[in-house]
């Protein structure tokens, strides 16, 4: 029997949805160089827009806001789904190393000097190398238990950071703080929004159309079974559609924390357990932090940037706290 979406779900969509427009409209109008009003943004479509106007806001402030939308709403998705993958609360997009083999192939490409797009393609094809190295190591002989697939990530995690470390060490100084920038998190390359917004509508719609399965299964593997759900080959499609989902975000913006750690938590107090709210409300929810907080990374202490990741440290750490303190 289908579950109706009650007028409260509702109304807090219609409350995330806005949320999203206030955090565009925010990266739109503040910036490190010249502020624009609601009014001069919506005057720039017109003949009488400033050339210096057109260009800030279509050619630098839009992509960004776009791709730390993107980032943001990968990330959450991607946390929802490990969380209830590994049943763990704690658990978040890079505790399978996930993001240690793609920081390592993207800190080698920038040692080697390689441009944007290996750099990029680097950063994603080292996610999808550490994908098949946790799921080869963690699925010997069959047999892939949940403390199984964690003990390898975290193992695979502690190398590439060992790895990653000797990168750092040899690099030449003046591309250690290029390298310390993307590792805390960076939206300021220009990054291939197509194949990003891609990838999350994909996985969007293949996270929706398991969301059933995954309601069943914070009910116990075994409960879950007996109602006739196939639980290894939903684990399979939950772990390398929640990897998959972690490439695209690391590819895009680098290893930002918190995000998929957090959001999660902060809309089920808000939505409840049901996946088929949880998911799209963490989406829209994580995509507008991250939105505002690349906003404020980069006007906080202007013209100089900041990281990213810092932002969402700072961001998540109180929350998460919050969290933990009404829980208990």
């Amino acid at each position: 029997m289908s579950m109706k979406i009650s007028s409260h779900p509702k109304i807090i969509f219609f409350s995330l949805l806005l949320f999203v427009l206030v955090s565009f409209l925010l990266a739109l109008m503040v910036g490190s160089t010249d502020n624009m009003s609601i009014v001069e943004i919506f005057t720039i479509l017109g003949d009488s827009a400033k050339p210096f106007h057109r260009v800030l806001l279509f050619d630098l402030r839009l992509p960004r806001a776009l791709t730390a939308f993107a980032t943001g709403a990968l990330l959450s998705i991607s946390g929802v789904l490990m969380q209830v993958l590994l049943r763990n609360p704690l658990a978040d997009p890079y505790v399978l190393g996930v993001s240690g083999g793609s920081a390592l192939a993207a800190l080698i490409a920038m040692l080697l000097g390689l441009n944007t797009f290996w750099l990029t393609s680097s950063a994603f094809l080292g996610a999808l190398l550490s994908i098949f190295l946790v799921f080869s190591f963690s699925h010997s002989q069959g047999v892939w238990s949940v403390s199984r697939l964690l003990l390898t990530g975290i193992i695979l995690a502690s190398g590439w950071g060992a790895m990653i470390s000797f990168v750092l060490v040899i690099a030449p100084p003046e591309k250690i703080h290029g390298m310390l920038f993307w590792l805390m998190g960076d939206l300021s390359y220009d990054r291939p929004l197509g194949l990003a917004y891609g990838i999350l509508l994909v996985g969007f719609i293949i996270a929706m159309l398991i969301s059933r399965s995954l309601n069943l299964l914070l009910w116990g593997e075994m409960q879950a079974a007996s109602l006739g759900l196939e639980i290894r080959q939903l684990r399979y499609i939950i772990f390398f559609l929640s990897s998959l989902l972690t490439a695209g975000a690391i590819t895009l913006a680098g290893s930002i924390g918190f995000v998929g750690l957090v959001i999660p938590h902060l809309v089920r107090l808000i939505m409840g357990s049901d996946h088929r709210l949880l998911l799209p409300g963490s989406a829209l929810m994580g995509g507008s932090l991250l939105v505002i907080a690349d906003t404020l990374a980069r006007t906080l202490l202007a013209p100089q940037q900041l990281p990213v990741g810092i932002l969402t440290a700072l961001i998540g750490v109180p929350i998460f706290l919050y969290l933990l303190r009404r829980n208990n």
